[in-house]
């Protein structure tokens, strides 16, 4: 009896290796769908996220308007679109212009040794710590720029090259920046029913109890950075760089780039602009009344943030500055000037989601609840 009973059980066996077969091929299916499905989708994957980006932020304004024209949503998102074409893709794509021209004549100028370089003021080799070496590596690239050339040549022709390809790459960039805003306008126009789907997802995943929860803050963290950060930074950069334009500042397109990074970083402006309307003055260029005219404007311009911040950072982000500047920095190096928006936002909102699930502890919550009904025992 006992010799029988420790037999192995043939049919279980072959059952369970039909079983485990018809799991692995199944699996198997299912993942190489999921990787065609990426395949086919990867080359939209920025564009549709940073449209979701600019859906979920601009959505309560396309309600405030949609409700003043007779609830009409289509229209609403209509309006939207050709405004922030206008508006914003307009003088972005002239900045962008700028910079690719400034990009070009710098490495040009630098090839060709076309470029002049000013003497550096004494005042420079009295900075603390880096003056001296400053003021030796300015002076010699004011006396013999081709040969620090020669000297930095690896460096400089990898800087060369990656310059050069941010420049081929603004084309692109700027036509899915255009693309983004049509799309986020179809989204907002269906925007109910994609609120829906996308809590009936964050239900699927967290549960039916967190779903809610993780769908306010998703909605809220995006909101938070798109416009308290990115957006504040965007249009102070517009500003500026319009503004120096109207100047006719050399590099403005370079320069508004730079304030667009430190408006990201939450760094003043004004570091741009100060200098910028100290060169109006030095250069001799310009006419007293048109040169207090451009100082004004630029210095408005720099002041700009304290204006919007107010208006557009609402309850403030979350999001500790380093998260914010290493997405907008990792997104600009993976994906180009868009993915600098993304990457910020989508870094601050795993942070967020992150934090809140190392918050929601059970055994903590365990701990608390003991802790609290044997203090009222007591």
């Amino acid at each position: 009896m006992n010799n029988q009973s420790r037999e192995p059980d043939y049919e279980l066996e072959e059952r369970l290796s039909r079983r485990l077969l018809d799991i692995f091929i199944r699996a198997g299916l299912v993942l190489a769908l999921v990787l065609l499905c990426y395949q086919i989708f990867s080359p939209f994957m920025t564009m549709m996220l940073w449209a979701l980006i600019l859906a979920i932020t601009i959505y309560p304004l396309h309600q405030m308007l949609a409700a003043h024209i007779g609830g009409k949503q289509g229209l609403a998102s209509t309006l939207i679109v050709l405004l922030a074409i206008g508006v914003i893709f307009t003088p972005t794509v002239m900045l962008a212009s700028q910079f690719g021209d400034s990009v070009h004549s710098l490495v040009n100028g630098v090839r060709d040794n076309t470029l002049q370089i000013p003497a550096p003021s004494e005042k420079v080799a009295g900075w603390p710590v880096v003056g001296k070496k400053a003021h030796a590596l300015w002076a010699q690239a004011h006396d013999d720029l081709p040969a620090l050339v020669k000297t930095m040549q690896p460096k400089l022709g990898e800087l060369a090259t990656k310059a050069l390809s941010i420049v081929a790459s603004l084309g692109g960039g700027l036509l899915m920046f255009a693309f983004a805003f049509v799309v986020a306008g179809i989204m907002m126009a269906w925007g109910e029913s994609g609120a829906r789907a996308m809590l009936e997802i964050f239900e699927r995943i967290f549960g039916m109890a967190r779903g809610k929860e993780f769908d306010k803050l998703s909605t809220a963290t995006v909101r938070a950075v798109a416009a308290g950060v990115i957006g504040i930074a965007c249009i102070q950069a517009l500003i500026i760089g319009v503004s120096l334009m109207i100047a006719s500042v050399p590099f403005a397109g370079v320069l508004a780039m730079v304030v667009l990074v430190l408006g990201v970083a939450r760094l003043p402006a004004l570091v741009v602009t100060l200098p910028v309307i100290g060169w109006i003055w030095a250069s001799g260029d310009y006419e007293t009344v048109p040169a207090v005219a451009y100082s004004a404007l630029l210095f408005v311009g720099g002041m700009a943030d304290n204006v919007l911040k107010p208006i557009m950072l609402g309850r403030g982000v979350d999001a500790p500055m380093p998260v914010i500047l290493i997405g907008a920095l990792g997104g600009m190096a993976t994906k180009g000037i868009l993915g600098m928006f993304i990457g910020a936002t989508v870094l601050a909102l795993g942070y967020q989601i992150f934090m809140r699930w190392v918050a929601d502890n059970p055994e903590r919550a365990r701990q608390r609840a003991a802790s609290n009904s044997s203090s009222t025992t007591t």
